[in-house]
């Protein structure tokens, strides 16, 4: 079952998130981790919710994606992206096997 990490964000100090945005990768890897989406300016669609920028990174399970978030080597870049950004993130469980139940579902 993988996991899904979803930060949406805004910065708000480039000048410092810079160093976040050049480490990170490394522990993202180190924990199996992959973007899926990176950094890019959503369009919203529908609704009220607006964020300026997405990231979505894909882990192995979602106890690899906690582990990532959890890594006390990390601490210090995730306070580096809270100091410099606006930021929500969320955990999304075996995304894939609900995407696959809906596209198997016939269209009434």
């Amino acid at each position: 079952m993988k996991g899904y990490l979803v930060l949406d964000f805004s910065i708000t100090d480039f000048n410092v998130f810079k160093e976040y945005i050049e480490k990170i990768p490394q522990f993202i890897h180190q924990h199996g981790g992959k973007y899926i989406v990176q950094g890019v300016v959503p369009e919203t669609m529908e609704g009220d919710w607006s964020p300026e920028r997405l990231v979505i990174l894909e882990f192995p399970s979602p106890e690899k994606a906690k582990a990532f978030l959890k890594d006390p080597d990390a601490q210090p870049l995730f306070a580096i992206r809270h100091d410099s950004t606006k930021s929500q993130l969320i955990l999304l469980k075996d995304a894939t096997r609900a995407l696959q139940y809906y596209r198997d579902q016939p269209v009434t």
